[in-house]
């Protein structure tokens, strides 16, 4: 099976690569080092505190890559994050949990890069109180940095430079139970971890996260939200180094020779609609595992702690050589995915207010390239 980069097309622009070899690649793939310089920065260190901790904060998993965190520097040691209501989901994501989650995520990056700088980040989560129905402009946290000489660091955190959503097909061999209770052990409390990894138990979580893509790729609004954050080609992403990433010899040929353009992506009859949904039901199908975190309730707290959790366990499953992707498509909650979300939990046996928070494909795959990210500072705005 072709690899996400080489999917879409398999005529006229196989033919321009394979025909043109590393000429071809000269002109079609330009360099995406740019666009992933925030990962190499991260490392090197801004020599002021804050930026340090915050440059590791950034490079956080979260929804189509949106990046929607702004960042207020207070005084000497305070940091205010709020949301960037801008890159919102509103098609996919109405309520904003999954931003939520993203959230989450930053902000458990945010308190290990900065145990790893000799810092407690204390941090006050709503400070104004929990946004509902949808996040606003109130802050998501308040955090103080404490200096504290001899504070306990982290043991996943040297996986944060080696963590990437995976997206590739993974090997045929499943995920141990072992390994998948090295992952429940990196969860932060209130957050459940069950897992699927027999040929019996992972069917019918293939044909449900099948169904549920099927359905936000066929329903025209959500289709469309995720064509608006395409980024086609390396220089549509080094000019703005996030969403979705199609890059690669085949798609820069194709993106040129005018095959692939959100246009041919979003028509049901064109071959880029049809391959779509080849190489994302193959990837499905091929999953030898499948893993799926779960709360009690549904609160914004909650939605942080997932967060929290998402990234610790993708830090785990590093750790443990694995590769992760979120099949989140079940747990939309747009009109249109609503049988699809009851679906998945009633096959679980979860029942509201408990919920699933997050539904992964994982196993093992060949290393891949970090996702670009906007530089720390353009995420920064005046107190």
């Amino acid at each position: 099976m072709p690899t996400r980069r080489k999917v879409l097309f398999t005529g006229a622009a196989s033919a321009v690569i394979i025909g043109g070899g590393l000429f071809a690649y000269d002109i079609f793939s330009p360099s995406l080092a740019e666009a992933r310089a925030p990962w190499r920065r991260a490392a090197e260190g801004f020599g002021d505190p804050r930026l340090d901790i915050l440059a590791y904060a950034i490079l956080a998993p979260n929804p189509h890559n949106k990046q929607p965190w702004l960042i207020e520097l207070i005084g000497e040691d305070r940091i205010r994050i709020t949301a960037d209501l801008d890159r919102m989901l509103p098609e996919t994501d109405p309520p904003c949990r999954q931003i939520t989650i993203g959230f989450g995520a930053f902000l458990e990056l945010l308190r290990m890069a900065a145990a790893e700088k000799g810092y407690r980040a204390e941090t006050t989560p709503f400070p104004a109180g929990e946004p509902h129905p949808v996040l606003d402009d109130r802050p998501i946290a308040d955090i103080r940095l404490v200096r504290e000489p001899g504070i306990a660091t982290d043991r996943l955190f040297d996986r944060v430079l080696e963590r990437h959503t995976n997206r590739e097909q993974y090997e045929p061999r499943p995920v141990t139970d072992r390994q998948f209770a090295a992952l429940r052990a990196a969860l932060p409390q209130g957050v459940a971890l069950d897992w699927a990894n027999t040929a019996e138990t992972i069917a019918p979580l293939k044909d449900i996260a099948t169904d549920a893509w099927l359905v936000e790729y066929t329903t025209p609004h959500t289709l469309q939200e995720s064509i608006d954050v395409m980024r086609i080609g390396a220089d549509e992403a080094v000019a703005n180094p996030d969403g979705i990433i199609l890059d690669g010899p085949m798609i820069e040929a194709a993106h040129n020779l005018g095959m692939v353009t959100r246009e041919k992506l979003a028509d049901p009859d064109s071959y880029a609609f049809a391959e779509g949904i080849t190489m994302y039901t193959a990837l499905i199908d091929a999953s030898p595992s499948i893993c799926w975190l779960h709360t009690a309730d549904n609160s914004r707290a909650t939605q942080l702690a997932t967060g929290a959790a998402w990234l610790r366990m993708q830090l785990a499953a590093t750790r443990e050589g694995l590769a992760m992707q979120p099949l989140s498509q079940a747990l939309q909650e747009f009109p249109e995915m609503a049988e699809q979300y009851a679906r998945l939990h009633d096959h679980l046996g979860i029942a509201a207010p408990s919920r699933v928070q997050g539904l992964f494909r994982i196993g093992h795959a060949p290393a891949i390239e970090p996702s670009p990210r906007w530089p720390l500072t353009s995420r920064l705005v005046d107190a």
